[in-house]
């Protein structure tokens, strides 16, 4: 399975079977979707900035216009088990502040089996996770975990602990570069490791690390 990030929280996972396509909001991958494709998109929230106009499709939230590229992917934006082309995901309802949404509203962190490789996407989520959202995603290998919106590095890091995932991909979302060098700091020295930083992740069920390690993944939106 080969992971990429295109920016703040969108990623690409291609398996032999199918491409998952999480968050490429037109923000991040512009109004064509710079060549994505892909045969299944989750949307983790609606996008919160401007969209450009656009050939596109609107997704079941009714304000997240869908890049042309990616047009013909079957949309998924809400809590759920799917099947989808060999491919498992399940949505599992989780909030973008510390208050059950009521500050900056709902999302769905999404839990995705590719080629044996269970990889969960976190969106823009801004909390810890209860013991009854634990069960419901179910070990996982690979955590993409945001960092400089609602959750502090520290959570971010807590949050972490909580999955433990093999392999940590995080995912800076500030609109300042500073911002995000500055988060990025402090996540590392709450994880107590130095980021490993590569174009892309490519890894298979045998091959994950034995101990967490960090990967922090040049973003490909700011190359396309």
């Amino acid at each position: 399975m080969e992971l990429t990030w295109y920016g703040r929280t969108c990623v690409r996972l291609r398996g032999k079977d199918a491409v998952v396509v999480s968050d490429p909001f037109q923000s991040v991958v512009g109004p064509t979707g710079r060549g994505i494709t892909g045969d299944i998109v989750t949307f983790s929230h609606p996008d919160d900035r401007p969209l450009p106009r656009a050939k596109g499709k609107h997704s079941r939230d009714g304000r997240t216009l869908l890049p042309s590229s990616l047009d013909a992917a079957f949309v998924l934006d809400g809590p759920g088990e799917y099947e989808v082309k060999e491919i498992l995901v399940t949505g599992v309802r989780t909030y973008r502040d510390d208050a059950r949404g009521a500050e900056t509203g709902k999302q769905v962190a999404f839990v995705v089996e590719v080629d044996g490789v269970h990889t969960i996407h976190l969106g823009d989520i801004g909390h810890l996770l209860s013991e009854e959202k634990l069960g419901d995603i179910g070990s996982v290998d690979i955590a993409c975990v945001p960092l400089g919106g609602s959750l502090t590095p520290g959570r971010a890091a807590e949050l972490v602990a909580q999955l433990d995932p093999r392999i940590v991909v995080p995912m800076p979302i500030c609109d300042d570069d500073d911002d995000c060098a500055e988060a990025l700091k402090r996540f590392f020295h709450e994880m107590g490791t130095e980021a490993i930083t590569q174009p892309k992740l490519s890894v298979t069920s045998s091959s994950l690390p034995l101990e967490t390690t960090t990967v922090l993944l040049e973003s490909r939106g700011k190359q396309a």
